[in-house]
């Protein structure tokens, strides 16, 4: 894996919007598309604003289709969201070839299920889905998407999406599954804060155990690239 170290969030998330357009640019100039993942929270969002100021004009927007990593079940207009804040964000700033979000208002398994009609009916045809670009956080609990320590979504193989019970926070999650993830051409972890220091710490230099640290089980054919600021980074060695 890579691991990438930033002086502070906000140079990260400069650094995470370059990578965002270097591979937008990549993609594009070779297949002809950029099928984007996003994540929520506030180290992806800080990307997403800086990419709607500071790319708008230098990024094939309209080639960029964008899909989510995960979502809570609650209704688009939420506050709660992460379609809600990917649109104020980013994509009401930029004319988005097309914009593929999750259900959260549906019931779960329905919701699921949808999303992965929606990644079949845009990939066609393969195994796996071929995402460019997966944009990734993690919890202090090592979690990433809505992939929970000892969740029954970290043991499934044949699904791209499913709808995952998450007991501790009494709801369920709806999330891409470890392989549709690892399929992906790069994933990267955009990970900010003292709060994330040992998890991070456990995840790359430790022995973890996947149920206990989900994050760990996303390892694509190039290996995640970590992006980190100081304090993320501070337990590392």
């Amino acid at each position: 894996m890579n691991v990438d170290v930033y002086d502070n969030p906000e140079e990260l998330a400069r650094a995470a919007a370059r990578e965002f357009a270097a591979r937008a640019a990549e993609a594009i100039e070779e297949r002809g598309r950029f099928a984007v993942v996003l994540a929520g929270g506030s180290t992806p969002k800080a990307t997403y604003e800086i990419l709607a100021s500071d790319y708008a004009e230098t990024i094939a927007w309209e080639e960029v289709h964008v899909f989510f990593g995960d979502e809570r079940c609650v209704p688009p207009d939420s506050d709660d969201s992460n379609y809600k804040m990917a649109r104020e964000s980013l994509l009401d700033h930029v004319q988005i070839g097309s914009v593929h979000r999750m259900r959260g208002e549906l019931p779960p398994n329905e919701a699921a299920e949808a999303y992965e009609r929606d990644l079949h009916d845009f990939f066609g045809p393969v195994d796996l889905p071929g995402f460019d670009l997966v944009l990734l956080g993690t919890g202090d609990d090592g979690h990433t998407a809505s992939l929970f320590p000892e969740t029954s979504a970290l043991e499934v193989h044949d699904r791209w999406t499913v709808a995952n019970p998450v007991l501790k926070l009494e709801t369920t999650r709806i999330t891409l599954t470890v392989p549709a993830i690892n399929a992906a051409r790069a994933v990267y972890f955009l990970v900010a804060g003292e709060g994330k220091a040992a998890p991070v710490a456990e995840i790359l230099e430790g022995d973890p155990d996947p149920r206990q640290y989900p994050a760990s089980l996303i390892q694509p054919e190039n290996g995640p690239t970590w992006m980190l600021d100081w304090a993320a980074a501070s337990r590392l060695t």
